[in-house]
């Protein structure tokens, strides 16, 4: 089931739309110091690209972010680290004199959820799956990076979030909000702009570099592969594909995306049903292949090609 919500319903009832139960279910946090984010990302500038009418892609340090505009207001989706928040709000203010609307996470990790303290003091209501309310709640660990984050500041967490699904119909366009569960984590949603034919798919797609998979959380590369077979279902050649970083990408950038992740996964399932080792395995090279076309982002390959041995 899903619940669709106009601006009026969105910002008066502030509803969790789950697929089995309607009712509020809200979650209370203690504030606490967020975590500290990469020192160049308030300097970095923030590029907006014009995908459709109303619709934006921006990129800047953080993960890819997305903004419609229009006289409902603006939604804004991620919000990237914490020091670049003035620059997103000047990259906004580029575009559009329209008021604030909504936030929405993707998921839960600092690199796009940073700033959302500060846009919600600029008037945005953040929204989310409700696992990312519950992880930035708490204390959570990031074991590919191995660094630990506290609990993100009050003003930082989703007021309004939903389980399975989420309908909006927003400045002229229908929105789909779903959970994708598991694949790079447990609180991963892709956003569907069904009008402007734009499909935000957060960090279950990057385009040309080996993903985070983060285990701590729920990510497996099964939940990867499954969250590229459920994205490819839905888009057309002419879809404009957002990915989590990398650049802007197609349906072709996306089959290429679960290709390289199925073939890696069967290698390494392979290696690991004779009985070899995580590092006997990584010493088979099973991302021979990829690596000079997927190799070049914040992961080594032994580093991607490890976790996906522990996730099978």
């Amino acid at each position: 089931m899903q619940e669709g919500m106009n601006r009026r319903s969105f910002l008066q009832l502030g509803v969790v739309a789950g697929a089995t139960a309607m009712a509020p279910r809200w979650i209370r946090a203690q504030a606490a110091p967020a975590a500290q984010p990469h020192p160049s990302t308030g300097d970095a500038p923030i590029k907006a690209t014009k995908l459709y009418d109303n619709l934006y892609l921006l990129q800047g340090t953080g993960g890819n972010m997305a903004l419609q505009t229009g006289p409902e207001g603006n939604i804004l989706i991620d919000s990237s680290y914490a020091p670049a928040v003035p620059r997103i709000r000047e990259a906004i203010a580029a575009v559009s004199k329209d008021a604030p609307f909504v936030l929405i996470n993707t998921h839960w990790h600092g690199d796009h959820t940073g700033g959302n303290e500060g846009m919600h003091a600029a008037g945005f209501t953040i929204c989310a799956h409700q696992k990312t309310r519950e992880r930035l709640s708490t204390t959570q660990t990031l074991k590919v990076f191995q660094r630990t984050f506290p609990p993100s500041p009050a003003g930082a967490l989703p007021t309004v979030t939903f389980e399975r699904e989420l309908r909006m119909w927003h400045n002229g366009d229908s929105l789909d909000l779903v959970h994708i569960d598991p694949s790079h984590t447990d609180t991963d949603i892709y956003i569907n702009f069904h009008k402007a034919d734009v499909l935000h798919l957060g960090d279950t797609f990057f385009n040309g570099m080996y993903p985070v998979i983060d285990e701590s959380t729920g990510g497996s590369i099964g939940g990867m592969i499954r969250a590229s077979e459920m994205s490819l279902a839905m888009v057309s050649d002419s879809t404009k594909i957002i990915p989590g970083h990398g650049p802007l990408g197609s349906k072709s950038d996306l089959q290429k995306f679960h290709d390289m992740l199925s073939a890696i996964r069967d290698k390494m399932a392979a290696l690991k049903a004779a009985g070899a080792s995580e590092q006997e395995a990584l010493a088979k090279n099973p991302t021979a292949e990829f690596d000079a076309a997927w190799g070049k982002g914040v992961l080594s390959k032994d580093v991607f090609a490890g976790t996906v041995y522990r996730t099978l």
